[in-house]
């Protein structure tokens, strides 16, 4: 009898879940204004937005974001007017242009980009998309031989011209950023082409418009009861092609530091790439660090099973491959608690230091580069999209791309809690001096 009530309860939650998901799926999937989020406590009337250190190409509110997608396109006559939620075989590469409420002058947005009280709502909008370039589909056309695979010659000379026009759009404007970096954005479930776009537009932005901005944008977006799962099924598809792109990149000379910033879902996609990559790189005799270039690895409410994550990547010494690996978590991230009642598994983004045992926590002390910042203060119902919103949590992830620096160090201040755990809130470099 007891188990069949413990049964009984099991599927009644589950229901309940579902029915919170779909709830926030809609709630997510709504079309509304972006606005400039919250500024980050770094600037204010004493310290102001960087704006002197932003080279004289990237100033302006018409700025420019590149991306790599393997959505679908939208086209309403011989004009591209976008990109949807279904699968493409074939990986595109272009720009979209943005602005800042239509007609602000550069001056107004940076006097704007450091108040912190009475600032009045901007709103960004995607002006144009403009598509520079489209890959041959994949899987590329080969056939068995007894000396190996042989690709088609034809496809992958397609295939090869593709890349280098992507290699020399992005070195092309590397020539005049102040940085010769790479921020590479991924985002999580049920996120529009337009608000991928968008939200690296704010973290680039609010970090001095450091380096040169890719949003990677994988078919996400079905907002429906069932929409988590059919997510997740495409987020597995695009695993293929966001290794194709990070391939691309780090074989640039051009570049010299590549900043991944992963939210959610998003997560799952990025680690399994790399976790691919690692092993690959490793195999061929080289260090994936220095291969691979990726300076920090920043995982923000990351939906991922925390039994998954010590065994897949782990396992396979994942940590030690990149520059830093630095996880956002907030235990009252709502979306992580439904994903984490349906998965059954912890949450790598609820995580907290006592659901770990003495065997994992020690391994984790012994990788020094991986760093567990939990997020005090969220704002909001659902609390799972405060990389870009909390003042805090942002002016850490502007301080970790521009100074790499780890934390608990002066320009870091964290509280420590215990091992690799650490803390702030929402008052986080509050009137703090930046050093950049």
């Amino acid at each position: 009898m007891i188990a069949l009530r413990q049964n009984l309860f099991a599927k009644i939650f589950s229901i309940h879940a579902l029915c919170l998901l779909f709830l926030l799926s809609s709630l997510t999937a709504c079309s509304t204004a972006h606005r400039l989020p919250t500024t980050p406590n770094l600037y204010n009337a004493q310290t102001p937005f960087p704006a002197k250190n932003i080279a004289p190409t990237e100033q302006g509110t018409a700025s420019k974001i590149y991306y790599v997608t393997d959505r679908s396109l939208v086209a309403a006559g011989q004009g591209l007017t976008g990109y949807e939620k279904a699968r493409s075989g074939s990986m595109a590469f272009g720009e979209v242009g943005l602005a800042y409420d239509g007609n602000m002058s550069w001056d107004r947005l940076v006097e704007v980009s450091q108040m912190k009280s009475n600032r009045p709502r901007i709103e960004v909008k995607v002006t144009s998309i403009d598509e520079i370039e489209r890959f041959p589909a994949t899987p590329l056309i080969f056939r068995a031989t007894p000396d190996g695979i042989v690709v088609n010659p034809e496809e992958e000379r397609l295939y090869r011209q593709s890349t280098e026009t992507l290699q020399k759009t992005v070195a092309q404007r590397l020539k005049s950023a102040n940085q010769k970096d790479v921020i590479l954005f991924v985002h999580g479930f049920n996120v529009s082409f337009d608000n991928a776009v968008l939200s690296l537009n704010d973290i680039w932005h609010f970090s001095g418009r450091h380096g040169v901005p890719i949003a990677y944008s994988w078919p996400s977006g079905s907002g429906n009861l069932f929409g988590y799962f059919t997510d997740r099924e495409s987020g597995e598809f695009t695993v293929y092609h966001l290794k194709e792109t990070l391939r691309i990149l780090s074989a640039m000379p051009e570049i010299e530091n590549i900043h991944i910033l992963a939210h959610s879902r998003g997560t799952d996609i990025t680690t399994t790439a790399l976790r691919e990559l690692v092993i690959e790189t490793r195999a061929a005799g080289k260090n994936p660090r220095t291969s691979l270039k990726v300076k920090n690895l920043i995982l923000a409410a990351p939906d991922l099973d925390y039994g998954v994550v010590t065994q897949r990547l782990i396992a396979e010494k994942f940590g030690p491959a990149f520059g830093q690996i630095t996880i956002y978590m907030n235990q009252d991230d709502s979306a992580l608690g439904i994903s984490q009642a349906l998965m059954k598994g912890i949450r790598f983004g609820r995580l907290t230091a006592n659901e770990q045992n003495e065997r994992e926590a020690q391994i984790f002390r012994n990788v020094r580069n991986v760093s567990f910042v939990n997020v005090k203060g969220v704002k909001g119902f659902v609390g799972h999209g405060y990389f870009s919103q909390h003042p805090g949590a942002l002016s850490d992830i502007i301080t970790l791309i521009k100074t790499n620096s780890p934390p608990g160090t002066s320009v870091r201040p964290l509280t420590n809690i215990e091992g690799n755990f650490w803390t702030l809130d929402r008052t986080y470099l509050n009137a703090k001096l930046p050093i950049f």
